[in-house]
């Protein structure tokens, strides 16, 4: 597997997809968009045969721009870089953070796609990416993006640590839908080497991760929860979900695969409280407090990065 670093010099384990895979990709689009292209042609051709010459012209061009050039820019825009060539051969587009694309990585993308492309029949775009070390066309050289697999072995995602017990299940009313799966890579691939990072870039890259998580869910992350923390309960709720959908309505939201006991503590599953203060009960089920130095602030049972 080849490793993606970002900028803040962090490795990441995303497969850059070759060239036989993005033209496979690029071949499907094309088919689908050409075949649009064509049955736009035709039905705006006999709509607009009572016009003269220059006004057919003029169709003719904005009929290319709109269909050929926006068409494919506005797909890989809504589906965050997964258009329907490459959710079919499992590629995505994604930032070289490994971040998700916005419009602006989707034109420049689209916009340097008709001349490598469309005008010059795939010649540069494959001489591009057989060039490039990691496969990367002049449109992802220029808009800051990268191709890679998405269908990734599992056993290739390092082990994610659990939350603090504070924070299991705390986030099981947050909507995931709306977070596209390169990003849920990106955190899993954080969660997984935290502990091997500087402090100072491993906090930066936590508080990016959070802010787009919470961008993509609609939450703001609560006041006083660490931003590692809140990525790995957030993990911890979609696997959750997802088990939940696999097993039916008997997986009660127990324990996952590689993390902790998902045990709500509190009034409420929304709000997220501080860790207890006094002990509960006598036995397996008791809740020890958290001793610490005085003048420190509130202990969140989650180790930071070392």
């Amino acid at each position: 597997m080849s490793e993606l670093v970002t900028g803040e010099a962090v490795t990441l384990e995303l497969q850059p997809a070759r060239l036989p895979s993005r033209a496979l990709a690029v071949l499907l689009d094309l088919t689908v968009v050409l075949v649009t292209y064509v049955a736009v042609s035709v039905a705006l051709l006999m709509a607009t045969a009572s016009l003269d010459e220059a006004a057919r012209t003029a169709v003719s061009i904005a009929t290319f721009l709109l269909v050929l050039v926006g068409g494919p820019i506005a797909v890989e825009t809504l589906s965050h870089g997964r258009s329907l060539g490459k959710a079919a051969c499992g590629l995505r587009v994604v930032r070289d953070d490994g971040g998700p694309i916005r419009f602006r990585h989707a034109l420049v993308r689209g916009a340097l796609g008709v001349v490598e492309i469309l005008l010059t029949a795939g010649v540069v775009a494959c001489v591009a990416s057989l060039v490039s070390a990691r496969g990367r066309r002049l449109g992802d050289v220029f808009a800051g993006t990268l191709v890679v697999r998405e269908r990734v072995p599992a056993a290739r995602v390092g082990f994610v640590p659990p939350p603090p017990p504070w924070l299991a299940g705390r986030f099981s009313g947050l909507d995931l839908s709306a977070v596209p799966e390169g990003l849920w890579l990106a955190v899993r691939q954080y969660l997984g080497r935290m502990n091997q990072l500087d402090p100072q870039v491993g906090r930066a890259m936590a508080e990016r991760l959070a802010g787009d998580l919470a961008e993509r869910t609609g939450a703001a992350v609560p006041t006083g929860v660490p931003p590692a923390a809140y990525l790995a309960a957030v993990v911890q709720e979609r696997q959750v979900r997802e088990a939940r959908r696999t097993f039916g309505g008997g997986f009660g939201g127990g324990p996952v695969a590689g993390q902790g006991v998902a045990r709500p503590v509190g009034p409420s599953a929304g709000s997220v409280p501080g860790p207890p203060a006094e002990p509960r009960g006598v036995g397996a089920d008791a809740v020890v407090p958290v001793e610490r130095p005085s003048g420190e602030g509130p202990a969140t049972g989650f180790v930071p990065p070392a």
